[in-house]
């Protein structure tokens, strides 16, 4: 994680809640398949805190071999885009015109000031949702909060229930909602495509004065 980050998040381990997740964390990597690998956990944190113009929200982590990397909808290069990060892909170049690109790595946005944060971060092998209710629920909440709290001038993307579902943590009258269905291929034809969220946000940016996202 950055620098910036370990004050906040090194809080947030010492609550009580978050003693009770890393016990079942531990049991979990210690006998099951768990996704993405522990060191990649905390990836969305790599972001300095300071630069983050954008907090794009996600579910849980892709729950299939090699796929999660801790970057909500992200994939390291080599691995096959999948569903959701096609349908954002396709979404971006009919938005903006932005060619598709051929891996789904998404540390491009996050070097920009994209926070890529899930809802929940961990996962178990081929069972999407497992990991809800054990924790990552406030700690992201509390994450975003403090973001909403600290920061000025921020674009949330809302993606899906589990991400709108944080809308009322969001202060409207400094910072800029953007929600919509999920990209997933079971909902993005229910109001994903044609939102365009790729240009709305870099207008918002560019009405700022600040710098808008190569996506």
């Amino acid at each position: 994680m950055h620098e910036s980050w370990k004050p906040i998040l090194q809080a947030e381990f010492a609550q009580p809640y978050f003693q009770e997740l890393s016990a079942f964390l531990k049991d979990a990597y210690a006998t099951k398949t768990i996704y993405p690998p522990k060191q990649q956990v905390f990836s969305a944190f790599t972001t300095d805190l300071n630069n983050i113009k954008v907090v794009i929200i996600g579910q849980d982590p892709y729950h299939g071999p090699r796929q999660a990397n801790g970057l909500a909808f992200s994939v390291h290069k080599g691995v096959q885009i999948p569903p959701s990060l096609q349908n954002i892909f396709k979404e971006i170049h009919e938005d903006i015109g932005a060619p598709i690109p051929d891996n789904g790595d998404l540390t491009r946005w996050a070097e920009q000031g994209v926070m890529l944060l899930n809802n929940t971060l961990t996962v178990e092998a081929h069972l999407a949702g497992s990991h809800r209710g054990k924790g990552w629920e406030i700690f992201t909440e509390h994450i975003i909060k403090y973001l909403n709290e600290n920061r000025p001038h921020l674009v949330f993307i809302l993606w899906g229930r589990d991400a709108r579902s944080k809308k009322p943590m969001i202060d409207q009258s400094k910072h800029f909602i953007i929600e919509s269905a999920h990209p997933s291929p079971l909902s993005a034809h229910n109001g994903f495509f044609g939102s365009k969220p790729f240009s709305k946000c870099n207008a918002k940016l560019v009405e700022w004065n600040l710098s808008p996202i190569a996506w």
